[in-house]
């Protein structure tokens, strides 16, 4: 069994009134398929009222009601600083211009 302190757990609730679970479903994968070493779990979270929130270890680092839909490239860099700091994410970490 694993440490607490060794959990990695992204967790990502949507509205399931306004539809949003294939936008969580696909967050979900890009990020498993990015992080799959790094994370320990991965939720999909039904809410209700508009929310669709992303969060490491219960630390909100992307709510659409204060940023708008994230790209998952914005996610991915939110994430990866808080579970995998340094690792490279390719043409991810590339700002837009």
């Amino acid at each position: 069994m694993s440490d607490v302190s060794d959990v990695r757990r992204v967790e990502i609730e949507y509205c399931t009134q306004c539809r949003w679970l294939p936008r969580a479903a696909w967050l979900a994968q890009e990020l498993l398929t990015t992080f799959e070493a790094e994370l320990t779990e991965l939720a999909l979270r039904p809410g209700t009222g508009g929310v669709f929130v992303v969060r490491v270890n219960d630390e909100v680092v992307w709510d659409r009601r204060e940023q708008g839909f994230p790209e998952p490239t914005a996610v991915k860099r939110a994430v990866r600083d808080l579970v995998a700091p340094g690792k490279p994410l390719g043409h991810s970490d590339t700002p837009a211009p």
